[in-house]
């Protein structure tokens, strides 16, 4: 076969779906214009009979001729015309003006359109040159293929995608028409933007939707029959391919299927979903990480305004934190073609006034705009949100759904919904929605389409990541810890607190962030060196990144580097200082990281940039705090973005999160996020209320806190005053109510979405205000951030750290890495005890007793810090010994074992006496008697055990005893020079082995 067949195999199935055959030689050859214009002619004359000859003549010269100062905004220029159309005024036959909006294709109704599939059509420009197949809709050529033989082992789909590249200088009016190309092997088919990277082109794998193919599928047909139906290209091309504009300089992108699918259904259940036909929920798009979520939000949008059922809707795009906020708004800016103008709210009064106005518009806003006017002293503040709107056609896309605020006892989310009563809502994640999610169905329905990690690796939407586990060993050297903190906290009843509030720092013990650091850069220089990138650590604290920071740009060769967090400078140190970053210099800073050119290579961070940060370049995270579920996945898919020449991301764990990631990655590509949670929601009230009550009974019968919302904070002050001072007088009281109000609180998280707890919102309110001060005076205040600043010095100054440990190579693990969505590394998620699951369970106890530190029975009645700090050492050791690297250690014992038993057999000998016969075997040289040394280990062997007591390594005779029974065995057997040091071998190993000899 040739590459014609492939050319014809795609002709018989665009043939299958509609298309129009037409060989190009029956064209007019070498044309320099690339439109076929008779068919665009009578395109419009069909189209637009109605209209004077001379407008539909101006009409294809105008489809035909675009403006641009370069092939890129030429090519936007045609796409605008031919996606929203072209005005044209004209006089009709009695004089009167008009005006009549003009399009090249008809896309409401396809079979208004003429759709050929040409090949063998010679185009002349610089160079003269024929692509494979062109798709022309009415004359206008809006797709390119180019193939290469399946069957020839020299060509693969790069040759296609380089010599579209020739093409575009070559014959690039051709380009100024396209909307999409498609490459092919003939095994690989994948479609993209013209101008775009080999890495930006992609595989089209569902026919419908439902269905995802794979590899073993034939891709070409796949994507012809699931993109190239005539109703859905025409879609496609209208809907999800867009131009951003980047200072002048235009990229074009356009949907993959898992967009476009997702987009489709969601807009079907907004339009089952918006009021009046529905409840206002649409659902949530559950998009992971990496895989073009913004993409999703600015073509979900474009779609709603323009879609006729809607009229014209406000669309309120909401987030919950200003970084979130401000890059989500600059990517819907990026792509004004789609969405058109979005306006941005500063303060809750611009919000109130954007929402007030009329219909339409893009509005973007954080969730705590939405908040409750205060009092001054001549009026009392607001006590209820205004409504801003009554209109049906408000949608509220709401990012990251699946937060904690989205309670509607009271607050922001409580505020947006009292302000737009009949607006509908969507959420968007990039993490799964699971039962503690309880509200998130509540608000915003049921999930409407899943992409999640597995299946974006899958399609190379995000770059695979690979799991590294390294570990710092920790020794605990200072015996009177205990009596150092004591001495610290003398004078402080509740030291046990601040003791334990110091533990989960040791992982910035000074020795082991010096060897940490040292590990970090070498790993990054040498990771570095054949793909460059950037990297970001992640520590357990904000003192522990600055404490990183210093340690690693001590070091030679150090990149620049920068620390990533927040401050209060009421109580953190000064030398912290240049750490701190005003809101326009962070911005600077994070554009500098996210350029892969800029000088600066790493940055530190305790939580910030962990969710909503996207830095293609970041190729490597070193995680040294421990971090689960959501908050886990968030972080490491700050490495997943597709890069050039990244082909994955890399997460170096020095701190033991292996099986928290196998946890997690199976959630996480499973089918999370469907179904409904499993809480009974009336039981969960009825708690509630009952809690709520007993919280009540405490406070006093004066307090009059029913206009909480409208007060001023001075008059909040003076009430949580009062109802302190009623109830902190009595001990047991104050108990009784921190723990009630606990548990209501508790209860209020699963319960907050229900309208039946609205009445209630101002106890809740007052209730837990009074805790808080209840709490606060509780607990003692004098000098205990400076015991606690002490304590973490003194931990830190005890704990020593070995050299790194590369936990793989210790295993036995021949390769360095494996992707957290490798089968294997999943292997220690499974819930049931097969049998690896148990060989786990067995190899961790062998491990354990190998590592971990032997603890000091502690006799005080109050838990003794240093037997809990060692515990914890002792639990970290054991999170970093993830099960992977437990499975391959157990493999080689097994395989250690076998050979013992083996070599055990072979020899003739006992257990007891193999390790005899090796201290004999090396030193072979010194023994002058003919025959096998078996011989000689079997009489050592007889003479220790015959002279063995109870006690012997505790006596002196007993030991010369044995010494002499063995040197009487020996004497005559080894070279006389040589007895003594080889006597010292045998009663070493004697002690070892019978040392807890009984009769």
């Amino acid at each position: 076969m040739k590459e014609a067949h492939i050319e014809q195999a795609c002709i018989d199935w665009l043939g299958d779906l509609g298309y129009t055959h037409v060989l190009g030689t029956s064209l007019p050859q070498n044309n320099v214009s690339v439109v076929l214009k008779e068919e665009l002619a009578a395109f419009i004359a069909r189209q637009y009979a109605h209209l004077p000859k001379e407008i539909q003549e101006l009409a294809v010269a105008t489809f035909t001729h675009n403006t641009g100062a370069d092939l890129d905004h030429r090519n936007r220029d045609f796409h605008l015309k031919m996606t929203k159309g072209v005005e044209f005024p004209y006089e009709d036959a009695s004089g009167s003006e008009k005006a009549v909006h003009l399009y090249p294709i008809d896309f409401e109704h396809p079979e208004n359109n003429t759709f050929w599939a040409v090949n063998q059509f010679s185009i002349t420009g610089k160079n003269k040159r024929r692509p494979d197949i062109i798709i022309y809709v009415n004359g206008l050529p809006l797709v390119v293929f180019e193939l290469k033989n399946w069957f020839d082992e020299t060509t693969n789909i790069k040759e296609a995608h380089n010599q579209i590249g020739h093409y575009i200088k070559d014959i690039p009016q051709l380009f100024e028409y396209n909307a999409l190309t498609v490459i092919s092997d003939g095994n690989e088919a994948q479609h993209g933007m013209y101008a775009s990277g080999i890495e930006w082109f992609a595989a089209w794998k569902s026919i419908d939707g439902t269905k995802t193919f794979n590899d073993e599928d034939f891709q070409m047909h796949t994507l012809l029959f699931g993109l190239f139906t005539k109703e859905r290209l025409l879609h496609y091309i209208k809907n999800f391919i867009f131009h951003e504009d980047h200072n002048g300089s235009l990229i074009k992108k356009g949907a993959k299927y898992h967009q476009y699918f997702g987009v489709t259904y969601a807009v079907a259940a907004a339009q089952k979903a918006v009021r009046p036909a529905g409840d206002g929920r649409i659902g949530v798009v559950w998009h992971t990480q990496g895989s073009g979520k913004s993409i999703f939000m600015a073509i979900y949008t474009g779609i709603l305004r323009s879609h006729p059922q809607f009229k014209n809707p406000t669309i309120v795009v909401q987030v919950d934190r200003s970084d979130l906020d401000y890059q989500l708004y600059e990517n819907f800016v990026a792509a004004k073609d789609l969405v058109g103008d979005v306006q941005h709210a500063d303060t809750t009064d611009d919000l109130r006034k954007l929402l007030s106005a009329g219909a339409g518009g893009v509005i973007f806003t954080t969730i705590e705009k939405f908040r409750l006017k205060q009092g001054t002293d001549e009026e009392l503040g607001e006590t209820e949100h205004p409504v801003l709107s009554l209109r049906e056609n408000v949608i509220v896309m709401a990012d990251e759904a699946h937060r904690t605020q989205y309670g509607l006892l009271d607050g922001f989310a409580s505020n947006l919904r009292k302000a737009l009563p009949k607006a509908s809502f969507i959420g968007f994640t990039g993490t799964p929605v699971d039962s503690k999610d309880a509200d998130t169905q509540e608000v915003f329905g049921d999930t409407i389409h899943i992409y999640d990690i597995k299946q974006a690796v899958a399609d190379n939407a995000t770059v695979n990541i690979f799991y590294e586990p390294r570990l710092a060993k920790l020794h605990l050297w200072n015996d009177k810890l205990d009596d150092e903190v004591d001495a610290i906290t003398e004078a402080t009843e509740d030291s046990g607190n601040l003791k334990w509030a110091a533990i989960e720092d040791a992982a910035g013990s000074e020795d082991r962030v010096a060897k940490v650091s040292t590990d970090i850069l070498n790993h990054f220089i040498n990771r570095t060196a054949t793909l460059e990138g950037k990297a970001m650590i992640v520590c357990m604290s904000r003192r522990n990144c600055v404490k990183m920071y210093e340690a690693i740009t001590a070091l030679e060769d150090c990149p620049e580097i920068a620390v990533v967090m927040t401050g209060n400078i009421s109580k953190d140190p000064q030398s912290w200082n240049p750490h701190f970053r005003t809101k326009e210099s962070t911005e600077a800073l994070k554009k500098r990281f996210k350029n892969p050119e800029d000088p600066l290579k790493i940055v530190i961070v305790r939580d910030m940039w962990l969710t909503g940060f996207d830095a293609p370049c970041v190729h490597t995270m070193y995680v040294d705090k421990i971090m689960r579920g959501h908050n886990l996945m968030q972080a490491i898919t700050r490495t997943n973005r597709v890069f050039k020449d990244k082909k994955n991301g890399v997460i170096v764990d020095y701190i033991g999160i292996g099986d928290n990631l196998k946890t997690a990655t199976t959630k996480y590509t499973g089918e999370g996020g469907k179904g409904k949670p499993t809480i009974d929601m009336e039981q969960a009230l009825e708690l509630f209320f009952d809690q709520l009550e007993s919280c009540l009974a405490f406070l006093p019968e004066t307090a009059d806190y029913q206009h909480w919302k409208a007060l001023r904070d001075a008059d909040k002050v003076l009430l949580v005053k009062a109802g302190l001072n009623h109830i902190i007088k009595d001990d047991e009281a104050s108990m009784s109510f921190m723990k009630a109000e606990k548990t209501m609180s508790g209860l209020l998280s699963i319960v907050k979405s229900q309208p039946a707890i609205q009445h209630s919102a101002i106890d809740v309110l007052y209730v837990q205000h009074v805790s808080k001060a209840v709490r606060n005076a509780k607990s003692v205040k004098s000098t205990r951030s400076e015991q606690k600043e002490k304590i973490k010095e003194l931990i830190s100054q005890s704990i020593d750290s070995e050299d790194i440990v590369d936990v793989f190579a210790m295993a036995g693990i021949e390769r360095a890495d494996i992707s957290i969505l490798d089968d294997t590394f999943l292997l220690g998620a499974k819930k049931e005890k097969d049998g690896h699951a148990l060989k786990i369970e067995l190899i961790k106890n062998i491990l354990k007793d190998e590592i971990k530190l032997r603890l000091h029975k502690n006799i005080k009645k109050y838990t003794s810090l240093k037997d809990e700090l060692e515990k914890v050492i002792d639990r970290y050791h054991n999170n970093a010994l993830d099960s992977y690297a437990t499975i391959a250690e157990l493999v080689q014992r097994a395989k250690d074992l076998q050979k013992e038993d083996s070599r055990i057999a072979e020899l003739g000998l006992s257990e007891e006496e193999l390790a005899f016969y090796d201290i004999l075997a090396a030193k072979k040289e010194i023994i002058k008697e003919e025959g096998p040394i078996q011989d000689i280990v079997h009489a050592v062997v007889i003479a220790v055990k015959k002279n063995l007591q109870l006690d012997w390594t505790k006596k002196e005779n007993a030991k010369a005893s044995i010494r002499l029974a063995v040197k009487k065995e020996l004497r005559g057997k080894i070279s006389i020079t040589k007895l003594n040091e080889i006597l010292q071998d045998i009663m070493e190993q004697a002690e070892g082995q019978f040392g807890e000899w009984s009769a």
